[in-house]
């Protein structure tokens, strides 16, 4: 099982970024996904999540109306785009697949700072 998360880096406030999660080594199809985010000194926790076949999302109180969550399941790919980016939104930011099992992936810094 390999899930490889991209598309972090510095962004200054206000800006923009698309993380991807890229997966393979399981039926991603069959798998219920989601994002995470862990900032220093603080515990990990949701942003967002979607079901297998992508028709239910949900959000975090923090990032509706900014995030969106969305997947392809023939290139076994979540997304993440964020926008209206805040400085509290600093994280690492992980990918998790979930149906019995649980994958994660190893993380993507996203650094919001002016």
């Amino acid at each position: 099982v390999q899930i490889v998360e991209s598309g972090g880096g510095l962004v200054q406030p206000g800006g923009s970024l698309r993380l991807s999660c890229a997966a393979s080594g399981f039926t991603f199809r069959s798998y219920h996904m989601s994002w995470y985010r862990q900032a220093p000194g603080k515990e990990r926790e949701l942003v967002a999540g979607i079901t297998s076949d992508g028709g239910n999302t949900n959000y975090a109180d923090s990032v509706k109306g900014r995030f969106t969550i969305s997947r392809d399941n023939a290139k076994n790919t979540v997304y993440l785009q964020m926008n209206s980016l805040k400085p509290e939104d600093t994280a690492v930011y992980y990918c998790r697949a979930s149906r019995v099992l649980v994958y994660w992936g190893q993380g993507t810094q996203v650094t919001i700072s002016s």
